[in-house]
């Protein structure tokens, strides 16, 4: 089934600053903020402390930029910035501020930092199925969408586990990335394939510490 998307949607993304930011929305790119003496207001904030809600400020990880676009992630600029500006703000213990927005079923989660470096960061981001019904009847996502988001969500949840059982109901005909690997997967298998070595995964350490042949 091909995606209502145009391709993960980076299509429609803004693009990314000189230095690695989110572009301001119809306005040209933000630098990072000049480097500040420890006696600044942004020196002096607390990992407790809210981070803040414009997305013109935040510099990008090259941890994030890689995963930037890549098939199966449905990460984008526009969407990271949107949940900035109007998701949810939550405090997670093992990685510190998210904040999350659902968009026709799918939850964007984007963690940020902006109290160890000079100016906020975007650390990551990724998404989830927040209801399966609403991705599959929505005009943005289709069902392939909504099973390669609930595999990969399946396989970073326990990566040391091999999880057939969750495999095996996954319809994914659209290759995307995990590791080395270009990985797809057909009903009723308990394994993923990968699509240039043929070879055969049951957890995402073994995507992940194995190379493509």
């Amino acid at each position: 089934m091909a995606s209502r998307q145009n391709g993960p949607g980076a299509g429609n993304a803004p693009g990314l600053g000189s230095q690695g930011t989110i572009d301001r929305p119809g306005g040209s790119p933000r630098t990072p903020p000049e480097p500040v003496d420890d006696t600044s207001p942004a020196k002096r904030r607390k990992p407790s402390d809210p981070p803040v809600r414009d997305p013109s400020l935040y510099a990008l990880t090259d941890h994030f930029k890689d995963r930037l676009g890549q098939p199966g992630r449905y990460v984008t600029l526009r969407s990271v910035s949107d949940a900035i500006r109007e998701g949810q703000l939550r405090w997670n213990t093992s990685d510190g501020w998210r904040f999350a927005q659902t968009v026709e079923g799918v939850r964007v989660i984007v963690v940020v930092s902006d109290t160890d470096t000079q100016s906020p960061v975007v650390v990551t981001s990724w998404t989830e199925v927040a209801d399966w019904d609403t991705v599959v009847s929505s005009t943005r996502w289709d069902e392939t969408d909504a099973h390669t988001i609930r595999l990969r969500e399946a396989l970073s949840e326990d990566a040391d586990r091999q999880i057939p059982d969750r495999i095996r109901p996954r319809e994914v005909d659209r290759p995307f990335v995990v590791g080395d690997h270009r990985i797809r997967t057909a009903p009723g298998n308990g394994y993923v394939v990968c699509e240039e070595c043929g070879g055969r995964f049951r957890s995402k350490t073994e995507l992940s510490t194995r190379y493509c042949q």
